[in-house]
């Protein structure tokens, strides 16, 4: 009996992107000698994007969709693929063809090799700018150092998990998933595989700076609470600190340039008041993911589906 492979790929506005990225893979698997499907998760896409799915159904019976109720985020929309893919060996991959599926082959023979989890690092691409370059290796920068996980630059969500690692990831129930460090926290044997990202067929990229920060921050305190004990140590600093204002104001109360208390005043309440905000704010971060994970409410919603 032939195994499965499940494709997983989240899909938002690639209403021009579907039928060619299915393409592609149906002509990838012409080649195997793996039985495969293809489960798109349409993460609540305000153009034609579901009707291109079922139109794309029609025609190919290995093709699955799963439609949300509204966004719900690239992260969720895997976790969605993981909870209703049936291969012996599930890939995950973007929709813009910035994953080649070329490259599946590659990750499934590391799979027949042994390895429970085959991951891809992007290399960047020659024409990529100079400060898209330094944000992203800024980030994997500072996720190392601020959390308990390890992530080479350029680590990508297209990656290939056995069944046993996809029938664990299914049991995560955290709100704010971050696969990549999930990935690596769990273990098992892993390989990464080194690719040179394609270009964007169609679209732009969903990724804005503002999502950009919130996702680093996600991972950040996610895998650690380093950022909590940088809070304590920002306490310490900040009264070694203030005490080198103490010179300062008597120096400048026997001069006669200072009001009396104005000084100590002012100095104090701006110093102490802006570093509390930056704790508060910390500890808000932690606070507010412990506060939506308490609503227990379903990571997702979704409309309609073929998936059995």
């Amino acid at each position: 009996m032939q195994q499965l492979i499940s494709v997983i790929i989240p899909a938002f506005n690639e209403e021009k992107n579907v039928s060619i990225i299915a393409a592609a893979i149906k002509s990838v698997f012409e080649k195997l000698t793996y039985n495969y499907e293809v489960i798109f998760v349409d993460d609540g896409s305000s153009d034609n994007t579901a009707s291109e799915l079922q139109k794309i159904v029609e025609i190919d019976n290995n093709v699955k969709y799963i439609l949300f109720s509204r966004n719900f985020g690239h992260q969720i929309a895997l976790k969605a693929g993981l909870d209703n893919a049936k291969g012996d060996a599930v890939i995950s991959m973007d929709c813009d063809m910035q994953h080649p599926p070329s490259l599946m082959p590659d990750l499934i023979t590391e799979w027949e090799n042994g390895f429970d989890i085959v991951y891809t690092i992007r290399e960047d691409a020659e024409q990529l700018s100079y400060i898209k370059k330094k944000t992203s290796k800024s980030f994997y920068y500072f996720l190392n150092n601020l959390s308990d996980i390890e992530l080479e630059s350029g680590t990508a969500d297209f990656r290939l998990m056995s069944r046993q690692v996809v029938n664990i990831a299914k049991n995560f129930t955290e709100k704010d998933l971050f696969w990549r460090g999930l990935v690596k926290w769990l273990g098992f044997k892993q390989k990464g595989i080194h690719y040179k990202s394609a270009d964007r067929i169609f679209g732009s990229s969903k990724y804005t700076f503002k999502k950009m920060i919130r996702f680093a921050l996600s991972g950040i305190t996610s895998f650690s609470t380093k950022p909590l004990n940088i809070a304590i140590y920002l306490g310490f600093v900040s009264a070694a600190l203030s005490l080198l204002y103490i010179p300062y104001a008597i120096i400048s109360y026997f001069n006669g340039n200072a009001v009396h208390g104005w000084i100590s005043v002012i100095v104090t309440i701006a110093f102490f008041g802006g570093l509390q905000l930056l704790i508060l704010g910390i500890i808000g971060l932690y606070l507010g993911k412990l506060f939506m994970q308490s609503k227990q409410r379903p990571l997702y919603i979704i409309k309609n589906t073929n998936c059995d």
